[in-house]
């Protein structure tokens, strides 16, 4: 079986990992496991402490999605590294307000407010 292609784009700005997501839409369940296994592998594999997930690109997330995100959060705070999303667009947002979502994660309107501070 042939690698999966990467659904992020990772950056480096100085010690803190920038992952943008490449899809427009995070809602098959394929795509979902494979993003998971990158996020979780920014943490399990790579050691990273300080990690920015980008949204700028996303239109559209499933509920699937978002419990990864839950999880990765989980494993962020178990592994002490710090989490913060960023550039989530308003009706996405939304989403995160109703679930209450917005009160768990560290969420900035810009990528440079989100690295900033760290």
């Amino acid at each position: 079986m042939a690698d999966a292609k990467p659904r992020l784009d990772l950056d480096d700005i100085g010690d803190v990992t920038v992952a943008t997501f490449i899809d427009k839409k995070i809602l098959d369940e394929a795509n979902i496991n494979e993003v998971g296994k990158q996020l979780f592998a920014l943490i399990d594999e790579d050691g990273r402490r300080k990690i920015v997930l980008d949204f700028s690109v996303v239109e559209y997330l499933s509920s699937a999605a978002l419990g990864k995100l839950i999880t990765m959060d989980k494993k962020a705070k178990g592994a002490k590294s710090k989490l913060r999303l960023c550039c989530i667009k308003p009706d996405i947002y939304e989403v995160f307000e109703i679930t209450r979502l917005n009160k768990i994660f560290d969420i900035k309107p810009t990528l440079e407010e989100a690295v900033k501070g760290f």
